[in-house]
């Protein structure tokens, strides 16, 4: 199957990014390359673009669509999380611009053997990185009933999430949950018949929780910002597009916290914590889709970016 993603928001992401001729640049979740190829449109010999991206089928997207630009191009299989010692590896210390598209692609969710459709009768997987050992049956038919709820309630934000991971605990007792449609079934008879008719899948929440669970997404994205602000040269920019809102409150939270760092009691007359701004926010409010967007592209619905300058002086 060709990979396939339409990039969201991308003249805005790179509009923000003010991509400089000679910089380097480093996409962490290169998909398939729809952002970097632009990147790379305004790079000059000197420029670089260092992709990198867990999922080997983007991987190999993203180079047949890079290779025009080959000479200014790395490409890295792994997770955005070790983007500080990946660029390390390379004798990388400081970027210029960092671009972060979260979710999952279209790709992943078209593509019925990856196992993240709810639309299709296929193993439960759903792994971003097929080299993890770990899938979605995994969780499905071992986390405790407490737990299922926990992440059905928190990453879904279903609020029949008491009852889904009831009848997901009772399923599994007959035997186990192996499909993507038996889960689907399950879910389905969790959720009141007229509440079905409404806000599109009945499933849609519950395999975005399990999805954000098994690949660790809202962790790698909190534990990672941090060293990536950290990364950037004086005017540097970080563009991150996210779907979900518990992706966009930890954005949204890290970015104002790495502009205001202090910690002092606010009557304090100075600050005395010495804890120094890193730079500044440029999205008070997110940049969401075009109406025009929104009518091209339905995966675009959720979708909000904000950004990051870095001041060093």
């Amino acid at each position: 199957m060709e990979f396939k993603h339409q990039s969201v928001l991308l003249e805005e992401t790179i509009r923000n990014l003010r991509v400089k001729p000679d910089g380097i640049y480093v996409d962490g979740t290169l998909g398939g390359g729809g952002h970097s190829y632009r990147i790379c449109q305004q790079l000059s010999a000197k420029g670089s673009l260092i992709g990198i991206d867990q999922d080997e089928a983007a991987i190999k997207a993203a180079g047949e669509r890079l290779k025009d630009f080959k000479e200014n191009v790395t490409i890295i299989r792994s997770n955005y999380c070790n983007m500080k010692m990946e660029l390390q590896k390379i004798g990388i210390t400081s970027v210029d611009g960092i671009i972060l598209d979260l979710g999952v692609s279209s790709y992943q969710l078209d593509n019925k053997d990856r196992g993240f459709t709810y639309r299709e009768d296929v193993p439960l997987d759903m792994r971003m990185d097929q080299r993890n050992p770990r899938t979605a049956r995994d969780i499905v038919n071992t986390y405790s009933e407490k737990d299922l709820y926990r992440i059905i309630r928190d990453y879904g934000e279903d609020k029949f999430a008491k009852n889904i991971a009831k009848h997901i605990c009772l399923s599994r007792k007959e035997k186990p949950i192996e499909t993507t449609g038996e889960l689907a079934e399950i879910i389905k008879h969790a959720i009141p018949m007229k509440m079905r008719a409404v806000g599109g899948h009945p499933a849609k929440r519950t395999f975005q929780a399990i999805r954000i669970e098994l690949n660790q997404e809202l962790e790698v994205l909190r534990d990672s910002l941090d060293d990536m602000i950290g990364l950037l040269n004086d005017g540097g920019r970080i563009c991150i597009i996210t779907f979900h809102s518990l992706e966009d409150r930890i954005v949204k939270t890290i970015f104002r916290r790495n502009e205001n760092p202090c910690t002092c009691p606010p009557d304090f007359p100075v600050c005395v914590c010495g804890k120094k701004s890193k730079g500044k926010v440029i999205t008070r409010k997110p940049i969401l889709p075009s109406e025009e967007e929104l009518q091209n592209n339905s995966r675009s619905k959720s979708a909000k970016l904000r950004v990051f300058e870095r001041v060093t002086g």
